[in-house]
């Protein structure tokens, strides 16, 4: 199992819309919380997506364990970690836990790739961004 690093703690709150018919949040949206994590630290790191770029990050795998029921009304502790950064890959992690209390609810896993937007191909990851990714990495 390789290293992980904490590197961005966010807080979401369970919006009444992210509840399915079982009364719980929806497995689909313990995605979107990673993502606010994930979009939040890569903003942190300087990188802001947009339209207009060639390059950027491609989530190319993502998992969830959904270990106890999220529910409304809360809010989302997402503690972000990642592993060490590769040419053009990162393995990033998530942890969920409600606000005030310690028991995990929820851990996942994505795999960001850094693409060639034009070719669909994999490309490095941009020095300055690798060098803030190494600095966070364990």
């Amino acid at each position: 199992m390789s290293q992980k690093k904490l590197v961005h703690v966010t807080q979401v709150p369970i919006r009444w819309g992210d509840m399915d018919v079982y009364e719980h949040v929806n497995n689909t949206i313990y995605f979107r919380y990673a993502e606010q994590a994930r979009i939040e630290w890569m903003e942190n790191l300087g990188h802001r997506l947009s339209l207009s770029q060639t390059q950027g990050p491609v989530i190319v795998n993502a998992s969830c364990t959904f270990l106890v029921p999220l529910t409304y009304p809360g809010t989302v502790e997402v503690r972000m970690l990642i592993g060490p950064p590769g040419r053009s890959s990162v393995e990033t992690y998530y942890e969920m836990r409600m606000i005030g209390q310690d028991r995990l609810y929820a851990d996942g896993s994505a795999k960001v790739v850094w693409v060639d937007l034009e070719t669909g191909k994999s490309c490095p990851i941009p020095d300055a961004l690798r060098e803030l990714m190494l600095s966070d990495a364990p």
